[in-house]
């Protein structure tokens, strides 16, 4: 019997326990491996992967290919930050994870349920996946980077159909809010460890047992199989065809709210996060290049980030349970934007000779301010895509609606060390401030005024149900 309602408390603690293993594979790639990888003297030749391939692959010939990478070969004290940013174009595969969801939605291994199954399976393969890091040197061998970062993002992308999924099914609508907003602020509590206590072992261990020791925290999400039980209520039957396990989820979809809304609501999940997510694509580099050290960035600028994001995440559910979801996406969606001017302030500064009282002051204010707007952000933003799924497709819509979502983390994000070696750091915050304000704008459509109170309404009337 599923005792997940009538155990609220279970819930938030289960909530925790995904948002947690959620977060850990991502920021170990955004926080910690730009910085290892900035740690090295490197030589670039990413075009030896493609060499790798025969001679026509794909109809393409490889030496029109090997010309166009040749800037991609050189020695430095480190890797570029454009090469860096490029990296994060393997976040692809958080865009096309929706056409694996209704798989996962429809297979379970080991036995243990479809989604208690794919979290085990998942978990064990992303810690073998950050150990492997610690055995392999980049300068000598990036390929091999190129290669385990791939398989990060695809298992990481995997885990989050299953999490997402099982966190839907456990909640009622209206506890979406707070249970979202508990599970983004564990998300970014996970941020503590690859961006702040990996950072400050990187100071005195040697690589390898810094990946280890990261890696062991994938271990967390072990609990969360074992405290919870596999969801019994709005499960679909195994499909029969392959054409009704793809296709279901769109079609309930569009009956329920209709295709118009469908278009409003994919520019909304690609705008409304675009320019906080262009903002910190490279937040520790950018820290690093301002003067500050490893260890001060693990100490200082990773500890305001979870505590900014803890009290935005609580904050942003504890007032959605108050106002509703659409007033949220207004009120939230404001903070973040304007948090963005922070790191425009920050950057004016240029390079710190000196570091301190006052520079570390400096850090710490901005980086909460950021953080806060993007808690609140978040949580109302997470809100928002499980309040559009259905609880009976919730793999595959939840997977198609953060795979959306990912659009500016994976195309736009990769073009910011591009862009801040050609404008520099302070022109480039401007630019994150003005891309967050059509995300705004596209509210009037999402969450127009009049729509406002009546969602206040809606949310209050499921309250009241579920109670």
């Amino acid at each position: 019997m599923n005792n997940h309602g009538s155990l609220p408390y279970k819930k938030l603690l289960l909530c925790a326990l995904a948002g947690f293993s959620s977060g850990m594979p991502f920021f170990f790639f955004i926080s910690l491996l730009p910085l290892w990888l900035r740690s090295y003297h490197t030589v670039f030749h990413i075009w030896q992967f493609f060499s790798n391939f025969p001679a026509a692959y794909a109809g393409i010939y490889i030496e029109p290919l090997r010309e166009a990478l040749h800037g991609f070969y050189y020695t430095a004290p480190a890797i570029a930050l454009k090469y860096i940013g490029f990296l994060n174009f393997l976040q692809f595969s958080y865009i096309i994870k929706f056409l694996s969801a209704p798989i996962v939605d429809r297979f379970c291994p080991f036995g243990i349920g479809r989604r208690r199954g794919w979290m085990l399976l998942t978990q064990i393969c992303l810690f073998v996946v950050m150990t492997a890091y610690g055995q392999i040197d980049p300068s000598k061998q990036l390929n091999l980077v190129v290669v385990l970062s791939f398989l990060l993002i695809l298992f990481s992308a995997t885990q989050d159909i299953a999490l997402d999924a099982f966190r839907r099914e456990i909640l009622m609508d209206a506890e979406l809010g707070l249970g979202n907003a508990v599970a983004v602020t564990a998300y970014r509590f996970s941020m503590l460890v690859p961006g702040s206590l990996a950072l400050v072992l990187s100071d005195y261990l040697q690589w390898s047992y810094v990946f280890f020791i990261t890696a062991l925290f994938m271990l967390v999400g072990l609990l969360l199989i074992v405290l919870c039980h596999e969801p019994t209520h709005h499960m679909l039957p195994t499909a029969q065809t392959w054409r009704e396990t793809f296709w279901t989820p769109w079609q309930e979809y569009w009956q329920r709210r209709g295709k118009q809304q469908f278009i409003y609501m994919l520019v909304f999940l690609i705008l409304y996060k675009l320019g906080d997510t262009m903002a910190v694509a490279l937040a520790n580099i950018f820290y690093h290049d301002m003067g500050y050290s490893r260890t001060l960035i693990g100490e200082v600028a990773q500890y305001a980030q979870i505590t900014a994001s803890i009290i935005g995440g609580l904050l942003g559910g504890s007032l959605m349970l108050k106002i509703g979801i659409n007033r949220a996406l207004w009120l939230f969606g404001i903070v973040q934007c304007t948090s963005i001017l922070g790191y425009v302030w920050l950057s004016s500064f240029g390079y710190f000779e000196v570091i301190g009282h006052t520079q570390v002051i400096y850090l710490a204010a901005v980086v909460t301010y950021e953080y806060l707007g993007i808690g609140l952000g978040t949580a109302a933003f997470i809100a928002y895509m499980a309040r559009e799924s259905s609880s009976s497709h919730a793999g595959a819509q939840l997977a198609f609606f953060s795979a959306v979502a990912a659009i500016p983390r994976a195309f736009i994000s990769p073009a910011a060390g591009w862009l801040v070696e050609q404008y520099g750091y302070y022109h480039y915050f401007w630019i994150c401030f003005f891309l967050a304000i059509p995300g705004m704008l596209i509210l009037f459509k999402i969450a127009p005024r009049e729509e406002v109170a009546l969602g206040k309404q809606n949310f209050e009337r499921g309250k009241n149900d579920t109670n």
